[in-house]
């Protein structure tokens, strides 16, 4: 990294100019951390940081910073030892469901929540259909309950979820937000019957008895497609004025976690209206990239329903589209190639989940009809069916434009939770980024173990260390509202993957550096994002999107990167958020005018 500083030609003596040219603020007194790409741990850090008119100018020696770059209105700031990064860019999450992850009962367990059994989700539901945003809602509804972290192990039914009410429709959003749970009036607003058969793509969960599935007596609990309904119906019939500040709360919530950028991934195209309609009327104060949903996208006549551009306007841009290919490991609803461990109660022997989409032509079909309109591609795909259906796929769309010469799409697997290791080299032939959830290796590592894969398949999960050893470029994301969209998480379970629960380090093999794990939420997220010329890292000319840390990831010991807090979040030199609150311009003014008619569509 050099250390050199922007400047300006020389007057030819005509005027003498000032020694100085006037930065905003300087930066110094903290370990700086650069993220450049070619960086390493053992490169000499550089002493301070100049920002001027939202752009970074000085990168290096203090001296010169402080000769050639303060001013008398330069502000200099004393990190007082603290870590100064480059801002957080999220590489997969939704921002509305961040929003609404904030707004719900928090039915999530420990470290996010106190829910530690049925009756404290019950609870959990109760007391907030009594709070001014529950009592005003068409439903009862909380976000986050884990099967496998509940004392009964088990999801709640609709029996349990009549506790709550028997006169509003009560809905439980499993923390994968791809199932759920409804009491009896709840199934009876979807009209789900025993007469109902179950739904491509899902299933609704039956009682024990006689009747062969797929009828039967409904239990409460609903997956994929089954819970689709559920969740809409149900977030629908929140008050306008929760509607209105999904937006705003999202905003805040990513900003106190370090985010400069933040996703809003597979968006309905009236949802993708909505967040620009909303950006028109207040500018977000970070930038959100939009995806909108593949099926709807493609399959509109309009030429060019999704708007992609790599410009931002008013603090958003459409990138491309997002497609789902399967579902949940820690709900075993993702499609794998060989048996789940232990198979969900009612389920056939040698079950293995099941495909989102059956006909592989429909998935060519949404990846031809992306690339042929130039829109990034991202993929849900967890399980390794269902990656090899989507590396099938590029592969052939892909091969259909090898006249024009090879494109630079960047196309993205999202989760890869369960890839093998012939596909990250099938990710690397093809040119696919592949964007781990590698919070997974904390939150449900110990469910994997024992439920979800078994011991020597769970050690593979999230594997990022296969992606390094081929020097790919890899990113890892938060998925919120699926987890709290906590950068400091991310960090900490790349390096340490260390378990919830039993507090084992899940596949050490497969641990990465803590400057690997920074660059994935940095200058890799950022490249993307085709970004990495502006964002990702603190270079002079990009833009000064920041963080400070309390503390430097790269040199704490890796299990105290947990304990890690954001202490400031800086977008274009100005502050954002503060942990004191101090001279933070609040971004959750942004978008608090969200047009009503949004509606959320589920993710993740």
């Amino acid at each position: 990294m050099s250390g050199r500083s922007a400047g300006t030609a020389d007057d030819g003596g005509a005027q003498s100019a000032p020694p100085y040219e006037e930065a905003d603020v300087i930066f110094h007194g903290g370990e700086i951390v650069t993220a450049a790409a070619d960086s390493q741990e053992s490169d000499p850090r550089p002493e301070a940081v100049a920002v001027k008119d939202g752009v970074i100018v000085h990168v290096g020696d203090h001296r010169e910073a402080v000769e050639r770059w303060q001013g008398p209105r330069t502000q200099v700031r004393d990190l007082a030892g603290r870590a100064l990064l480059p801002g957080f860019i999220d590489a997969h999450g939704h921002l509305g469901g961040i929003g609404l992850q904030a707004t719900l009962a928090n039915l999530l367990a420990d470290p996010d929540g106190d829910v530690t059994d049925i009756a404290s989700l019950q609870e959990k539901l109760r007391a907030w259909a009594r709070s001014p945003v529950g009592a005003f809602s068409q439903w009862i509804i909380g976000f986050g309950y884990d099967d496998a972290m509940l004392a009964e192990g088990r999801h709640p039914t609709r029996e349990d979820l009549d506790k709550v009410s028997t006169t509003r429709p009560v809905l439980a959003i499993h923390q994968s937000f791809h199932l759920g749970a409804v009491n009896s009036r709840g199934l009876k607003e979807l009209g789900y019957t025993r007469a109902i058969a179950d739904p491509d793509g899902g299933v609704i969960r039956r009682q024990p008895g006689p009747v062969a599935r797929p009828f039967g007596e409904p239990n409460g609990v609903l997956e994929e497609t089954a819970f689709g309904p559920a969740s809409e119906k149900a977030t629908a019939g929140l008050p306008l004025t929760a509607l209105a500040a999904l937006f705003s709360k999202g905003v805040a919530s990513a900003a106190s976690f370090g985010f400069t950028t933040v996703q809003e991934g597979g968006a309905t195209l009236k949802n993708l209206k909505a967040l620009r309609d909303a950006a028109a009327l207040v500018p977000f104060k970070i930038d959100v990239v939009a995806y909108a949903r593949a099926d709807e996208a493609t399959a509109s006549p309009e030429p060019d329903p999704v708007g992609a551009s790599r410009e931002y306007k008013r603090g958003v841009r459409a990138a491309g589209v997002k497609m789902y290919l399967d579902g949940s490991p820690q709900g075993r609803t993702a499609w794998l190639t060989k048996p789940y461990e232990e198979r969900p109660e009612g389920t056939p022997e040698g079950y293995r989940g099941y495909p989102a989409i059956e006909d592989p032509k429909v998935v060519l079909d949404q990846v031809r009809t992306a690339y042929a309109r130039g829109w990034q591609v991202l993929a849900h795909v967890n399980g390794d069916a269902a990656i090899d259906q989507f590396t099938e796929a590029v592969q052939a769309a892909a091969a259909e434009d090898e006249e024009a010469g090879p494109v630079d799409r960047r196309t993205v697997a999202i989760h890869a939770q369960t890839a093998r290791e012939d596909q990250i080299d099938a990710f690397a032939r093809l040119g696919v980024i592949p964007s781990f959830f590698s919070m997974h290796t904390f939150y449900w590592g110990d469910w994997y173990r024992k439920t979800v894969l078994g011991e020597e398949r769970a050690a593979t999960i999230s594997p990022a260390r296969w992606a390094v050893d081929r020097q790919m470029i890899y990113t890892s994301h938060h998925d919120a509202p699926v987890a709290l969209p906590n950068s400091i998480a991310i960090l900490s379970s790349q390096v340490t993957r260390r378990t919830r629960t039993d507090r084992v380090v899940l596949g050490p093999e497969q641990r990465v550096s803590a400057l690997d794990a920074v660059k994935s939420i940095t200058i890799h997220a950022a490249h993307q994002y085709f970004e990495q010329d502006r964002k990702g890292s603190i270079e002079v000319g990009k833009l000064a999107d920041l963080v400070i840390l309390s503390a430097n990831p790269l040199t704490v010991p890796p299990e105290e990167i947990k304990d890690i807090k954001v202490a400031e979040t800086i977008k274009k030199g100005t502050t954002i958020h503060s942990a004191t609150g101090a001279n933070a311009d609040d971004p959750g003014s942004a978008g608090l005018e969200v047009p009503t008619d949004y509606q959320w569509h589920g993710c993740c």
